[in-house]
């Protein structure tokens, strides 16, 4: 998972040095189980694209929870702690329209912003955006300081605050350390799509719609093109690439 950002060439060379799974210290009480290199020694995005979802509300069951379950299943962040703890990746909300008493349900995640305001007041680097366009969050450089989080305005980062176990290789976690939604990235670079998108899909809803936003022949462009859509705090002008139809 190539990113946007200079690498320091000793931080890269310890990292490569490393065996496959070690304890990484950051910061007193903070450490991380590093799986392999950091998000920088990975193979690199394609700068060419730009990965999005287009969720069409009026096919999203309220009481249907199968995104979230195969997010939970797929990257392993259902926590066992207290619940205000639990990391939370992806999440139903139901919004309601005062005037008219109409309620949607709709699955929030990580927006992956053209603009990320997470990334802009990382002190570390440790939020990024790839070039084609996933916001990811480098856990080895990650000091725990949540101004992401402060600054997200979909609430969609979560803190790890209890230590963590049967972590998956592909999405290494660590208490202290921030994460959220990677639109499934390690499936996206084999070519496959995220768990998400494929759970919806296999309940027969085909709410969520998965592909390249730069390719107009993309069927998510078609869409796009097709029907009216909207983003999530659209005046914030962030252009997510994540959108909501029938909302």
């Amino acid at each position: 998972m190539q990113d946007e950002r200079p690498l320091d060439p000793s931080r890269r060379n310890f990292f490569k040095s490393g065996a496959a799974a070690v304890t990484l210290t950051l910061a007193p009480g903070v450490t991380v189980m590093a799986f392999g290199g950091t998000a920088a020694s990975a193979q690199g995005a394609d700068a060419g694209k730009r990965w999005g979802l287009l969720i069409d509300v009026n096919k999203c069951s309220k009481d249907c929870e199968a995104c979230v379950t195969a997010c939970k299943d797929e990257n392993g962040w259902e926590g066992k702690g207290k619940a205000e703890q639990n990391a939370q990746w992806i999440r139903k909300v139901t919004l309601k329209d005062k005037s008219t008493g109409r309620e949607s349900s709709l699955p929030v995640m990580c927006q992956h912003c053209e603009q990320p305001p997470c990334v802009d007041v990382c002190p570390t680097g440790a939020s990024f955006k790839r070039k084609d366009g996933i916001v990811l969050v480098d856990k080895h450089i990650c000091i725990g300081c949540r101004y992401c989080m402060m600054a997200c305005p979909f609430k969609a980062r979560s803190f790890v605050h209890e230590p963590v176990n049967n972590q998956k290789t592909f999405a290494p976690r660590g208490k202290g350390t921030v994460e959220s939604c990677t639109l499934c990235v390690h499936r996206i670079d084999a070519g496959r799509i995220p768990a998400c998108v494929e759970a919806c899909d296999a309940t027969g809803n085909g709410a969520m719609t998965f592909g390249d936003l730069n390719d107009p022949e993309s069927e998510i462009s078609k869409a796009l093109t097709a029907y009216p859509s909207v983003a999530l705090r659209d005046d914030l002008d962030l252009n997510p690439g994540v959108r909501y139809a029938n909302l």
